[in-house]
């Protein structure tokens, strides 16, 4: 391999090619259930390094495993334990290179933080709207490469609806310009959908044009303890009856979630009395911010009369409105915290979801008595979190090493059933890839591996992830 590690420093030079010293950062995943031992890290500094990267390596028969802010949850982004892989970090690659206001777009590479594109597009005086917990972290190549989802998937979609233009350099090395700002095109196949949600296993996005939004002039957020989940499905339907599009978030946390967060971060304020489900709501207007509180209130009163929610927390000020989603956006890390557990990124019908969560906890239940059921996530768009946590007294690794494979088929089996998936908004990675196999349509499959075969031959981009 000195050949080509000769060959790649004499593009990326030695600021670009790591070799030794502590790798262990690009080595390990986010939740340290993978370690690898990476042969280099190269770190290009534009798409003409990286389509130089990929040349090298197709010569050399050197498999790549691209990486963004390492903060996947499915190991799909960190390389083999066998030392023959190279990993190609996108984080020099930061540039936002455009913001059309007239537009309403925005471009920039890979690795741009997604908390910086945010920034970038506020001080145009716009919104980009995609939002998750990592925003401090994670890239925008890599929340493309995933389809990333978050907390405002129900007003303005996910990843793959944001974006209007990719630029990606393929496993031979060529660069597709498909960069623009266009809404209308239909000159052929979608290559864009192609790429979003590949996890890098088709080529290297290094690249993206953005939609973007106007800022809105109010945003408000506010707590509401419901009693079960129907009550929670029933808010969210008064919720959208009564503010339409203005209804960019709903999420819902069990009780235990919250017990975890008091019992691990005690410091955290929670305004509301312990109650089965608490749900978060977030309603924002770019018209009239007096019309927007005046839907608000009025929802949460019409919900209170009904009996849909017990007691609610309108936030007064901006600083309270994050204390609420901090108290969200927590719960992974309480998780964390408290040790391994079993998580479950999964997707349902609304309609479907207050029967499976109490079919599967009463399936748990009788498997382990004791046993701990951390649910939380995205109601409004059919997305649960849905993780399981060793009972009071039992070791989280021995517990997820004895049961870890039972749990996820029954968990699995019964989101099959409802017509759900398997992963929302986490992607497959290596910790679903047994899954996906045996779960997915085995047309689909062989569509997705025609399409892997004809754009990656060789197997170069990502092997081992996804399919």
């Amino acid at each position: 391999m000195s050949a080509l590690l000769d060959a790649l420093r004499a593009v990326l030079g030695d600021a670009g090619l790591l070799t030794g010293g502590d790798l262990a950062a690009f080595e390990t995943d986010w939740r340290k259930r993978y370690v690898g031992r990476a042969l280099a890290v190269a770190r290009p500094a534009s798409t003409d390094e990286v389509a130089a990267v990929m040349r090298l390596c197709h010569e050399h028969r050197v498999a790549v495993v691209p990486q963004g802010g390492n903060t996947g949850l499915v190991g799909g982004s960190t390389p083999d334990d066998s030392g023959r892989q190279l990993v190609l970090s996108l984080t020099r690659m930061k540039r936002v290179r455009e913001i059309d206001v007239a537009n309403a777009s925005l471009t920039a590479e890979a690795g741009c933080v997604l908390a910086d594109v945010q920034a970038a597009a506020a001080g145009a005086g716009l919104l980009f709207p995609l939002s998750l917990a990592a925003e401090g972290s994670c890239t925008l190549g890599g929340n493309l490469a995933t389809n990333a989802g978050g907390t405002q998937v129900l007003r303005y979609g996910n990843a793959r609806e944001l974006c209007l233009g990719l630029e990606v350099v393929t496993a031979t090395g060529e660069v597709w310009q498909g960069l623009s700002g266009l809404r209308k095109d239909n000159t052929g196949y979608d290559l864009r959908d192609l790429f979003i949600g590949s996890e890098g296993t088709l080529g290297i996005i290094t690249a993206a044009t953005m939609r973007l939004y106007p800022q809105p002039r109010d945003r408000l957020t506010a707590l509401a303890a419901c009693g079960s989940l129907d009550a929670a499905v029933a808010l969210l339907g008064l919720a959208r009856e009564r503010a339409g599009d203005a209804l960019t978030g709903f999420e819902v946390m069990n009780q235990a979630s919250l017990a975890l967060v008091a019992r691990e971060l005690p410091l955290l304020a929670q305004p509301l009395p312990s109650v089965p489900w608490t749900v978060l709501l977030e309603l924002s207007d770019a018209e009239s911010a007096e019309h927007a509180r005046g839907v608000f209130e009025g929802l949460l009163e019409a919900a209170i009369e009904r009996g849909i929610v017990q007691d609610a927390a309108i936030a007064q000020n901006l600083q309270q409105a994050r204390s609420f989603w901090h108290l969200r956006e927590s719960i992974p890390l309480a998780q964390a915290q408290a040790g391994l557990n079993i998580k479950h990124d999964i997707s349902l019908p609304v309609s479907a979801i207050p029967g499976f969560v109490a079919g599967m906890d009463a399936v748990l239940a009788a498997y382990l008595p004791g046993i701990e059921v951390i649910d939380f996530g995205h109601l409004g768009d059919g997305n649960l979190h849905y993780n399981v946590q060793a009972p009071a007294g039992v070791d989280p690794a021995a517990f997820m090493a004895t049961h870890e494979a039972a749990i996820n088929a029954k968990v699995y089996d019964a989101v099959q059933q409802r017509g759900g998936s398997i992963s929302a908004e986490h992607g497959i990675g290596r910790l679903k890839r047994e899954e996906l196999a045996a779960r997915k349509d085995a047309t689909a499959l062989g569509m997705m591996r025609a399409i892997k075969q004809a754009l990656d031959p060789l197997d170069l981009l990502n092997p081992g992830r996804l399919l």
